[in-house]
């Protein structure tokens, strides 16, 4: 790149900072000191952008991963991404849920003590007709191909990109294989230019998220006897994203005040709208282009680790497991928490495509073990501050694994002589 290029980039991005943080502010102000035309306008950007988003999202996942997949270099470089981004996804998710263990074994957060008047009205919260987890897996295998794409079951679709795109690799006829691929790349460059252009608008989007959030927390959030359990499922999120993943990126020689940086745009919108897929567009947008990572890995890696690679989720489901298993008369030891942990971090990675997974999924497992769940119904009004902040880590986790994952496909493909091959902007 030019100098001048460099310095027209940088230039730019100041300017679009300028305009994030006058969205920020007026969002604030919105929030604050509200008026019926101002939540009006803000609850309706908000969810126009909510639906855009959501609307690129799923055919990112599906288009990206597929052709990925079936234009991904050597066999050598394939293996490497896939072990890669499937190993740190674990660890991360484990490391996250052992977090959270050692927090709740070290405050040991006290029984809530419920007041007499309180009524809990779990059909309000949504938990008097949800599914088994277990039916939520089955539904992971489509039986109508569009179905997925329709109803935006993010794991299906996930699932079907993968077979898709291996399926195409194996193709034998050239000719037919090349055509598919042609489609394929000419759909995946116009959900990007879309894309840039939601990004050109984004801080109209950012006024909303904000606007709604600060306007429904303005009057205080009440939580009472859960304060400790509050303490714990924070307090976790917070030493994962800034104590162990910097010191990850930080053993791969990274520096994490840059990635942070070039990833902030993603992390408010994710921390404000609570979707990490719908967020994924601006986070490979800010992987690609502040963080310079190849788009082959971040258009392969980044879909899958918004699928499957929840950290927040895995220290929600096991504090709030032991929390009300706690509640309702056990012991928590060691042993069981060493136990939830493997427990949180398999149903965190399979959790993604529920909406507010978290929380029904923690309530399906405690459904399936006898444990009374109409404390879910006092811990949902504080929901939606650890949902925001859980999405924040995810997307965060997510980026520190692209970049991560990018480094050291570059250290391999050079070891390997092998240039990594990158998709035109």
């Amino acid at each position: 790149m030019t100098d001048t290029k460099l310095k027209t980039r940088q230039h730019t991005s100041w300017k679009y900072m300028g305009f994030y943080i006058l969205a920020i502010a007026l969002g604030v102000i919105n929030g604050l000191f509200p008026t019926p035309a101002g939540l009006t306008a803000a609850k309706f950007i908000s969810d126009i952008f909510i639906r855009m988003f959501s609307f690129v999202s799923v055919p990112i996942i599906a288009v990206t991963l597929c052709l990925t997949l079936a234009t991904l270099g050597t066999s050598a470089v394939s293996k490497a991404l896939w072990k890669r981004t499937l190993t740190y996804t674990v660890t991360t998710t484990v490391l996250a849920a052992s977090v959270a263990a050692l927090l709740y074994a070290f405050i040991s957060p006290e029984n809530y003590v419920r007041q007499s008047s309180e009524e809990l009205l779990l059909s309000d919260v949504g938990l008097s007709d949800k599914k088994d987890y277990l039916e939520y897996f089955v539904n992971v295998f489509p039986d109508n191909i569009l179905a997925p794409l329709v109803n935006g079951n993010i794991l299906s679709v996930l699932l079907i990109a993968i077979i898709t795109g291996i399926a195409i690799r194996y193709m034998r006829n050239d000719k037919n294989r090349e055509c598919i691929l042609s489609l394929l790349s000419g759909f995946q460059e116009i959900i990007f230019i879309i894309i840039k252009w939601i990004i050109l608008i984004l801080p109209l989007g950012l006024f909303g998220f904000i606007s709604v959030c600060v306007e429904q927390f303005s009057s205080g959030l009440q939580i009472g006897g859960l304060a400790s359990y509050f303490t714990v499922v924070v307090g976790a999120n917070l030493i994962q994203g800034l104590i162990i993943l910097p010191g990850f990126l930080l053993i791969k020689k990274l520096n994490p005040l840059k990635i942070f940086s070039g990833m902030f745009n993603a992390l408010t919108v994710a921390f404000f709208s609570k979707s990490s897929a719908a967020t994924l567009p601006i986070t490979m947008e800010c992987a690609e282009k502040n963080n310079g990572i190849n788009p082959k890995v971040s258009r392969f890696v980044l879909p899958i680790c918004t699928t499957i690679n929840m950290n927040g989720c895995a220290a929600f489901i096991l504090t709030t497991v032991m929390y009300l298993m706690q509640n309702d008369g056990a012991q928590i030891g060691p042993t069981l928490l060493i136990m939830w942990v493997g427990i949180a971090s398999l149903a965190a990675i399979g959790n993604a495509g529920v909406p507010m997974g978290c929380y029904f999924l923690s309530a399906s497992l405690l459904s399936s073990m006898g444990v009374p769940i109409e404390l879910l119904g006092i811990i949902f009004p504080i929901y939606a501050v650890l949902d925001m902040i859980e999405t924040a880590l995810n997307v965060w986790s997510d980026s520190c694994i692209a970049t991560v994952v990018d480094k050291d496909l570059k250290n391999k493909a050079e070891k390997l002589g092998i240039k990594l091959p990158v998709t035109p902007e």
